[in-house]
């Protein structure tokens, strides 16, 4: 794949490490990543009273560095310290700067800016009490910082503060690759705007992904010149009672405006006027039974199934129906919630090609306890991928799609302009869509996921769901504007 990895702790270490085990000085690397946040403050920033916080280990040892290059570029820079340096390299970088150093107390730095060079991602330990006062206090102060690394007190494995309180960034400037604290919440709204800078160290070996269009966009599933709608896949969508068909019309036109070439809504009898009276493109059916249902569904290529379909016994026997046909399923919403007592009934009858798309409280019925008895949501759509057999889908502001084989990405661009009914049926559409055009049900996922959250904030305060669909175009072409 070729989507930028996140690391977890260990893995920058063995990066860190082989770096420096191929020839690269450990003091060469401290060097380039104090450049960077150099670099990336005054990019940002104009010149003003600066003081670095620095620790005792190679984070500290980074902040040196950085308040050095600042105070070069006519910087008014102080450094107060934790304590004396640590690491050989960290006390050359110290014995370096050439300005005044101060001992870090309880009192808030006086300076209209901050750099926190305390502790970097591998802490595992709670900060002190007066480091935890004084994350409050700059908290309060309304002081801009910079973190480098990550904001002290944060774990790096798990976006959560070890403790009672971490401090709070403006700029987080990390390297090589993100981390996971960069990419979970609350740890992603704690490190602020995340500058990744590339310090020279060699390809690391990872299975966890940033969704980004480079880690997907090169298979995405772009028409051909001799392309008709038969070619571009076929969906269903499986509609609701009368007074529930909403929903699925807004997946049913998000499948066809992501590609889809042959949409049909199959509906209830009841429902059927209600459906026809809103559609146009999207084709109609009417069925009764499961096997009225497994029949229409034996010639297309996926299925969604879920949007307010109803936590009933019809709805149950419905996904078993489509699970019998050949077509990869989108599991969603009630489709989910409807196998809360007996989900290793949904797990027999998914492959991989199938997708299960839950928010929280739809994946704590599925996989009761899986979220509370995991250190962070990656682990836990992993581990519910593997034991369902599917692609996982974990809705939420840092969305984690995962495969049973292991692989995981999260999204990066979520807005809070998609917390609004409506917007997950039109997900549920997409990554439908996009599997009915032939493209691998994980990539589908991801690609789904970015292509929403793209189009929510596109249009931006106001959005409704209803208006997602019509956005799609608008993305769509900026992607293909990429590969053209």
């Amino acid at each position: 794949m070729n989507g930028a990895e996140i690391l977890t702790v260990a893995q920058m270490t063995g990066a860190d490490r082989a770096a420096v085990a191929s020839g690269t000085p450990g003091a060469e690397l401290m060097e380039r990543a104090g450049a960077a946040v150099a670099d990336a403050v005054a990019a940002r920033f104009s010149p003003r009273r600066t003081v670095v916080l620095a620790g005792p280990g190679n984070n500290g040892g980074d902040g040196y560095v950085a308040a050095r290059l600042l105070r070069e570029r006519g910087w008014e820079v102080r450094v107060e310290a934790l304590a004396a340096p640590q690491s050989g390299d960290a006390a050359a970088a110290a014995a370096r700067w050439p300005g005044e150093t101060g001992a870090l107390g309880e009192r808030t730095p006086r300076g209209d800016l901050v750099i926190d060079a305390l502790f970097g991602a591998g802490l595992d330990r709670p900060l002190g009490a007066a480091l935890a006062r004084l994350a409050r206090s700059l908290d309060r102060s309304g002081e801009r910082v910079v973190a480098i690394d990550t904001p002290s007190g944060l774990a790096g494995d798990t976006g959560r503060p070890l403790g009672a309180a971490s401090f709070r960034a403006d700029l987080t400037v990390t390297f090589h690759r993100r981390k996971i604290a960069h990419v979970l919440q609350p740890g992603r709204a704690l490190c602020g705007e995340v500058v990744v800078a590339d310090i020279g160290l060699g390809q690391s070996e990872a299975s966890l992904f940033e969704n980004t269009p480079d880690l997907w966009l090169a298979r995405y599933p772009w028409p051909g010149v001799a392309a008709y709608k038969q070619t571009r896949g076929r969906l269903i969508v499986v509609s609701g009672e009368a007074w529930n068909t909403g929903a699925a019309r807004l997946a049913a036109r998000a499948a066809l405006r992501v590609g889809g070439g042959l949409v049909t809504l199959l509906s209830p009898p009841e429902a059927l006027m209600v459906n026809a009276a809103h559609l146009e493109a999207v084709m109609l059916r009417p069925f009764e039974t499961e096997l009225e249902l497994e029949t229409a569904a034996s010639n297309v290529e996926a299925a969604v199934i879920g949007p307010a379909a109803g936590v009933t016994e019809a709805t149950l026997s419905n996904v078993l129906a489509l699970a019998r046909t050949g077509a990869a399923l989108v599991v969603d919403a009630d489709a989910l919630s409807v196998f809360r007592d007996e989900p290793e009934e949904l797990f027999q009858i998914l492959d991989r090609d199938d997708v299960l798309t839950p928010h929280v409280g739809e994946f704590e019925r599925v996989f009761p306890g899986l979220l509370e008895n995991t250190p962070e949501r990656i682990t836990a759509a992993r581990a519910a991928a593997a034991r369902a057999q599917a692609v996982l889908l974990l809705k939420g502001p840092d969305t984690v799609i995962a495969a049973a084989d292991g692989r995981a990405a999260v999204n990066l661009n979520g807005t809070p302009w998609l917390a609004t009914a409506g917007s997950g049926d039109v997900l549920a559409g997409l990554i439908g869509g996009l599997i009915a055009q032939g493209m691998e049900s994980f990539e589908a996922a991801c690609a789904g996921a970015w292509i929403h959250a793209a189009c929510a904030d596109d249009f931006g305060i106001g959005l409704i769901s209803e208006d997602l669909p019509g956005l799609v175009p608008r993305v769509l072409k900026q992607l293909r504007a990429r590969v053209a």
